[in-house]
């Protein structure tokens, strides 16, 4: 971008504050992260107004899985641009049906339908909603320091401080501490409808649950009659190292929730994912749930695109094989700064930076940001800072991530005084 095509920053600012949101830009103005999202490509995104690049490990929680403005992605896109437009959620469509299908091949088990959204909130919701018509009970259990969405189900999911500005939260719904078998033995009861758990909760700073905690929790759910939904929102399509993180756990979910990464970064698309059994449910009553713009057909054909790179044994080695590079390189990280890094919290390229204390995961954005990183804290553990970086870096910008880390422990470390 020459200099002359560079909007002045006060401008944007100024017209974001007025139009959008003042607190987003007066929090990012006192920080001294002034960056506004300009050209971006790949792994890569420019300042629209000045020359800083980053590398995005952020992602939007896996929005951009495969980088920005993937080509294959777009291509499909513009392809199925020249032939279809929204379509219509009350009626038949091929697009859908295909997805769906092609869905049903890759999902877990007997995970064969799909109702598609464009929102993980959205998704949420719609599952939470299937839970309790299904069980005809009332009670949803979920995660203390999870993150299920802003939406209204999802939200009474949540975490206190998401839910009380809005007001009283609906009955039924209780939090328990992840990776608790004890807890959630105790909180489950006859009018349990359903237990929800991110695989890998990112928001409560990547905590890797014990290797039965997720079988534990189905049967615990099975003797109850609930049912178990898994938020794949961000673990899913090959973040982990296989195509879904739950996966790693040898355990099929009730209901599966896929979001984010399935938009390729382009176009809005989550999917509520079910078997035969509860999809009975809608069989007398298949508009009782619809979404006027879920599973737009004009998004399906880049949809499918996400799925078939997510899925290839070759995509999904590239990502066991960066994830080595991380976990070897913050071996040599430790040493070098003990006194603020305890570790990396990992499964595949789903990572978390584990700091000595709860000021580290502010100072860390900021440092990591001055060193050509974006990354954020995790809101409800700000001792850990999430790397998410696109799933199609190569070694040497693997290697080029973990120098900006070194740097940013560097200066956070002398920042905080340890």
């Amino acid at each position: 971008m020459q200099d002359a095509d560079k909007k002045n920053r006060d401008e944007i600012f100024k017209a974001f504050r007025n139009h959008v949101s003042s607190g987003k830009a007066d929090f990012f103005q006192s920080v001294g992260i002034e960056f506004v999202f300009g050209r971006r490509q790949g792994a890569y995104v420019w300042d629209a107004a000045s020359d800083k690049k980053l590398i995005n490990c952020h992602c939007n929680g896996g929005v951009f899985n495969l980088g920005h403005r993937n080509p294959a992605i777009i291509e499909k896109l513009k392809q199925s641009m020249d032939e279809f437009d929204m379509g219509n959620h009350h009626l038949v469509s091929e697009n859908r049906a295909i997805l769906a299908q092609r869905l049903a091949e890759l999902n877990p088990g007997d995970i064969t339908y799909t109702v598609f959204g464009v929102s993980g909130g959205e998704a949420i919701d719609l599952a939470i909603k299937l839970a309790r018509g299904y069980t005809q009970k009332n009670r949803v259990i979920s995660a203390k320091g999870g993150y299920h969405g802003h939406t209204g189900l999802a939200l009474a999911t949540g975490d206190e401080q998401y839910r009380t500005p809005f007001g009283v939260n609906p009955p039924g719904f209780e939090q328990i501490p992840f990776n608790d078998k004890e807890a959630l033995s105790n909180a489950l009861d006859s009018d349990t409808a359903a237990v929800i758990f991110e695989t890998i909760p990112a928001t409560l700073g990547m905590p890797i649950p014990e290797d039965d905690f997720f079988s534990y929790a189905k049967q615990a759910c099975k003797d109850h009659g609930a049912l178990m939904i898994i938020d794949e929102v961000q673990t899913g399509l090959g973040r982990t190292g296989r195509m879904w993180g739950i996966e790693h756990f040898d355990v099929v979910p009730d209901i599966m929730v896929i979001g984010k990464g399935l938009s390729g970064g382009m176009y809005p698309m989550t999917a509520t994912c079910f078997g035969p059994e509860l999809q009975d449910f809608f069989h007398n009553n298949p508009f009782i749930h619809i979404s006027t713009f879920g599973g737009a057909e004009v998004a399906c054909p880049a949809a499918m695109e996400v799925l078939d790179i997510s899925s290839s044994p070759e995509f999904l080695q590239n990502v066991q094989d960066m994830a080595e590079v991380f976990r070897n390189g913050f071996k040599v990280l430790k040493e070098k700064h003990p006194t603020i890094l305890k570790g990396l919290r990992q499964i595949g390229l789903m990572m978390g930076i584990e700091m000595v204390n709860e000021n580290c995961g502010l100072v860390m954005s900021k440092t990591l940001y001055d060193n050509g990183l974006l990354s954020v804290y995790a809101n409800n553990n700000p001792c850990v800072s999430q790397l998410l970086p696109p799933l199609i870096i190569d070694k040497p910008l693997a290697d080029d991530i973990l120098e900006r880390v070194d740097k940013g422990l560097g200066d956070a470390k002398q920042f905080l005084g340890l």
